[in-house]
């Protein structure tokens, strides 16, 4: 039971720090969340109405990754923060400073003002991308106990940027000498419904199949997470005393592009009339990376099925994935209610 307690959740305007919002108002807690405009409160407030009613028990804080007004103010009095809020990696970005100092600079943020407002627990958003293994390794299945080597070849500056932030909360805890605790949640690729057309990169997975963007299909492959069940990890992390110092990976089902183009097609009739069912050659995709910077930040990847455990999970929290089709289905369907395909 939520017994009244306040929650501040970082980035409340994104995708999962928008279902966090909402989970922890069905579960009758107050809310704050951080804004880097306080102008779009009325359309963030809005757009989680369709879920939830706020009523009261939510409010807007103004806070930017990169600067330090805003923080302690939003903080203070909370008893716990979900830290959430962190730049994306889709294009990859000239200069990978550009994701890394944000990312890291943000959390450290968020993490001071946790602490000088003695908060309980502080759990932050990582993913997947900071428990892999080098490229040069064989396939297999990552859990918490690997960590990303930001300086690999090969490694992405989303991947270095959510290694480095890490990092960076785990030293800062541990440095600390107080009473707030840390836990660390870390994603694999999230789908699910979305609340509208202001939606994350990762949902583009499905929006590009849907909308016939990509002409074939690419050898890529993903462990899945439902964002409703990656909101739900949150607070059982949050909650959970033996969660405490901990990392868990989010991640439901492994499948491939061509299984989530098969799965449109058989279950959304024409709605999937786009989809395509032509697969894209490793050397064409590889080519076309040299012009493209959506494209370069993924080849390194074709063929590769490295994949991601979420036993911890679920041995020590109780956690449970939906299943894979649930989650991109009624992240189609969700695609198409709200008009971005």
């Amino acid at each position: 039971m939520a017994d009244g307690e306040t929650v501040l959740v970082t980035g409340g305007s994104g995708y999962i720090g928008g279902w966090c919002v909402i989970e922890l108002l069905q579960q009758g807690y107050r809310v704050r969340t951080t804004v880097r405009d306080l102008s779009r409160e009325a359309g963030v407030r809005a757009t989680l109405g369709t879920v939830v009613d706020p009523s009261d028990r939510l409010s807007f804080h103004a806070a930017n990754l990169t600067r330090d007004e805003g923080w302690d103010a939003a903080a203070q009095g909370c008893d716990y923060v979900l830290h959430v809020a962190s730049p994306l990696g889709v294009p990859e970005p000239k200069d990978p400073q550009d994701l890394i100092v944000p990312a890291r600079d943000g959390a450290l943020r968020a993490l001071n003002a946790a602490i000088k407002a003695g908060v309980k627990r502080v759990v932050m958003t990582s993913s997947v991308a900071a428990t892999s293994t080098p490229l040069s390794h064989p396939d297999g299945a990552s859990d918490e106990s690997v960590w990303t080597d930001p300086d690999a070849p090969g490694t992405g500056a989303y991947a270095r940027s959510k290694t480095i932030a890490e990092r960076a909360a785990w030293d800062l805890m541990g440095s600390s000498g107080g009473t707030t605790s840390l836990a660390v949640v870390n994603p694999a690729l999230v789908l699910g419904p979305v609340l509208g057309k202001d939606f994350s990169d990762s949902v583009q997975v499905v929006q590009r199949l849907l909308s016939g963007k990509i002409p074939g299909l690419p050898r890529l492959g993903f462990n899945i997470v439902d964002v409703r069940d990656v909101a739900d990890l949150h607070i059982r992390a949050m909650t959970a005393p033996e969660a405490a110092g901990q990392r868990f990976i989010a991640a439901g089902d492994f499948a491939w592009m061509g299984d989530l183009a098969a799965l449109l097609r058989a279950r959304l009739g024409e709605a999937a009339a786009k989809v395509p069912t032509r697969k894209a050659p490793d050397i064409l995709l590889r080519f076309a990376a040299l012009f493209d910077r959506d494209l370069k930040s993924v080849t390194p990847g074709l063929g590769r099925k490295r994949t991601f455990t979420s036993a911890k999970a679920q041995s020590l929290l109780g956690w449970r994935p939906r299943p894979m089709e649930e989650t991109v289905l009624e992240c189609a369907r969700s695609l198409i209610a709200a008009g971005a395909v």
